[in-house]
């Protein structure tokens, strides 16, 4: 019977042996226990953040999406160090040590690689986290008093999840050994180097499902669609991405094989096949690289870019200053909130300019180009992913805001359509305005109505609150044709009652802007909200000034999440090459030294790994740009329900994150290939 004291001394003898695999495993495992404790903690600190926040929901998530990828790395950074580690137990199970035996030691290597990953990794996570919060309060531009702290709870938590994962894993170590016997295990390092065949059929399904996905993104056009259709695309994406990889990867370095003048020469003939030699299992790791760049990319660009365009933001969501809007209020009561308005901004050193009032009535709508048929509905129904919203407008305000003086018949309108995807600009050209002029025939619901005009501008739509979706603006004759609508639609409607209530009635819109500095503005807008609140139940102010804590939350935790996810997937990135490399390294090594037995020099060893890197290592970065270009339209589609209209600003953002990753991609491979250099040569 083996000393029990045996055991430790194997275990500690085994993780020195193999520390160059074993220190970046613990330095990795700790560093997803440090991200996730930071997070966790965030989330728990109810001083910063209020329970069922925009950023408390954000928080949440962003700490399940840390906790599940952890799981996934972890267990996949563990197959390397296992595959490494099975010709070693092989042989000491050989030597006489039973799986009973190898099983004690494996738990002692365990439980010093957990001990030593979640205490680093919440000791770390403790002296990192105060930097940490007051980044996040200097991205959320929050002062005053910092109450900082450490949760208990936050400990305890990281402290049991990530101990059930390396138990998970250790159970997992165990049943490999387990169901494998000695020869297995000494040929468990050299296992999948069969050349693998081509494999027409999946490189046939990679393509169609890239081209799919791809597809999917260059023609999705509206915004409400981008936001189903995205997650598609990505998934046909992803499952392209592994089938080209694993199979359209071999086909291509067949071809480069059967190309005698590139393949016969020393630095290929060598990178090449070894490549092919192994292809199977090189591919999903590259894939994995790929993946990973591309949600690091995409991440980091949308979430800089909306920061970064913060001012776009609010003016595109705010066209004025501030808008008042209230829902069945009488001419005098429109003229109490003009008077707080005119004593509210004199009183805090403001002057308002740019002021349009107007009445409408709101409704959703689905429009059939064919019949020139609208079906109307509640507003807010977006069902159906081709709805619109769809506005009425009485004559009067028209003529008051336009400078004009145009009748209309009792079935007639003008018709402006707000195309979303053209910058709000009329999707035909003015002849064929011309050639529709009291032609053209529109049906709202069960209603025919004569288009006098098809409008080339309205200030109203511009002063509206800006929707993410195309828009209607009808002008009817007067409000009692508005009134009939919406009684009619509102009363049937199955909305909430509050909403009915809002909604079912005509609303008055004032918009104005002002002139003054930012503070006083601000002043000026609290005031008048107060005094709105006091006096009026169905009145609300919306305004720039008054929304921009509320969007520097929403969009700096969204920069925060993005960053901070994007360091975690970029250290996965990291290591994955890194084990990579040095699991290539072992597999080549014993080839390359046979080469240099018959005479292969030290620099020819140097330029057949500079071949090797430029024909393979690079390819998951281009692939990740290319993933990234194809999907640019769509993510412009979802940044514009967020309000970023601004495309040449995140075109200039995501150039700019692109060129930063290459950068730290190159000098990460830089640093991985001399350590694989190193294992060729000695």
């Amino acid at each position: 019977m083996m000393n029990s004291k045996i055991y430790g001394k194997l275990a500690v003898t085994n993780l020195k042996n193999n520390r160059k695999s074993y220190i970046p495993y613990i330095l990795a495992s700790a560093f997803s226990v440090m991200m996730y404790f930071i997070m966790d903690n965030l989330y728990r600190n109810r001083s910063l953040v209020e329970k069922g926040s925009p950023l408390a929901i954000m928080l949440s998530y962003a700490d399940a999406v840390l906790l599940i990828f952890s799981i996934i790395f972890l267990f996949y950074i563990n197959s390397f160090l296992i595959k490494r580690r099975k010709k070693e137990l092989g042989i000491y199970n050989i030597l006489g040590m039973g799986k009973g035996h190898l099983g004690k030691m494996l738990f002692l290597e365990s439980v010093i690689t957990t001990v030593a990953s979640i205490i680093g990794g919440i000791l770390a996570g403790i002296l990192l986290s105060k930097l940490v919060y007051l980044i996040l309060l200097k991205i959320l531009h929050m002062g005053g008093k910092i109450e900082y702290r450490i949760s208990l709870a936050s400990t305890g938590m990281t402290t049991i999840l990530f101990g059930a994962i390396f138990i998970l894993i250790f159970l997992y170590n165990l049943l490999q050994m387990k169901l494998s016997n000695p020869i297995e295990l000494l040929r468990g390092g050299n296992t999948g180097e069969r050349e693998p065949k081509t494999k027409w059929i999946m490189t046939i399904i990679g393509i169609l499902c890239l081209a799919g996905g791809y597809s999917i993104a260059l023609i999705t056009k509206e915004p409400l669609q981008a936001l189903g259709q995205f997650f598609i695309a990505v998934l046909l994406v992803v499952v392209g991405t592994y089938a080209l990889f694993m199979a359209g990867s071999i086909t291509l370095l067949k071809i480069l094989r059967r190309k005698k003048s590139y393949y016969y020469k020393t630095r290929h003939f060598t990178a090449v096949s070894g490549m092919i030699y192994r292809m199977k299992q090189n591919a999903v790791g590259l894939a994995n690289i790929c993946i990973l760049s591309t949600m690091v990319l995409v991440m980091v660009s949308m979430t800089v870019s909306l920061y970064g365009g913060m001012n776009d933001v609010i003016t595109t969501r705010f066209p004025y200053e501030a808008q008042i809007t209230s829902s069945g209020i009488n001419q005098k009561e429109e003229g109490q909130i003009e008077e707080i308005i005119k004593n509210m901004t004199k009183k805090n050193h403001t002057v308002p300019t740019s002021q349009i009032r107007f009445h409408i009535g709101r409704f959703t709508t689905v429009y059939n180009s064919k019949t020139k048929k609208f079906d109307m509905m509640a507003a807010g129904d977006y069902a159906n992913s081709n709805a619109a919203d769809l506005v009425m407008i009485p004559l009067s305000d028209y003529n008051q805001t336009e400078g004009k003086n145009v009748n209309l018949k009792e079935n007639e309108v003008l018709l402006y359509h707000r195309n979303h995807n053209r910058n709000h600009n009329r999707s035909h050209k003015k002849s064929d305005t011309e050639a529709l002029k009291n032609k053209k025939v529109i049906q709202l619901n069960s209603i025919s109505y004569k288009v006098v005009d098809e409008l080339d501008r309205l200030a109203i739509a511009k002063a509206d609150t800006t929707s993410f979706i195309d828009g209607w603006y009808v002008v009817v004759k007067d409000s009692s044709i508005i009134t009939s609508y919406l009684k009619d639609i509102y009363e049937n409607s199955n909305i909430y009652d509050e909403l009915k209530e809002y909604y079912g009635k005509i609303q008055y819109s004032y918009s104005f802007n002002l002139n003054g500095s930012r503070a006083n503005r601000a002043k000026t807008e609290k005031s008048i909200q107060k005094q709105l609140q006091k006096k009026f139940a169905n009145c609300s102010i919306e305004s720039r000034e008054l929304s921009r804590e509320s969007f520097y939350e929403l969009y700096g935790g969204f920069l925060f999440i993005g960053i901070f996810l994007g360091i975690i997937f970029l250290m996965a990135t990291t290591l994955i090459i890194y084990y990579k490399q040095i699991s290539e390294g072992y597999d080549d090594r014993e080839r390359y030294q046979i080469m240099q037995k018959v005479g292969m020099s030290k620099k020819e060893v140097r330029q057949s790994i500079r071949s090797q890197v430029l024909l393979v290592f690079f390819l998951p970065l281009i692939m990740a740009v290319i993933h990234l270009a194809f999907a640019f339209k769509i993510i412009t589609k979802l940044l514009s329900v967020l309000n970023l209209t601004n495309v040449s600003l995140f075109f200039m953002y995501t150039v700019g994150t692109v060129a930063i990753f290459a950068v730290i991609y190159a000098i990460i491979y830089s640093i991985t290939a001399k350590e694989y250099y190193k294992i060729l040569i000695c």
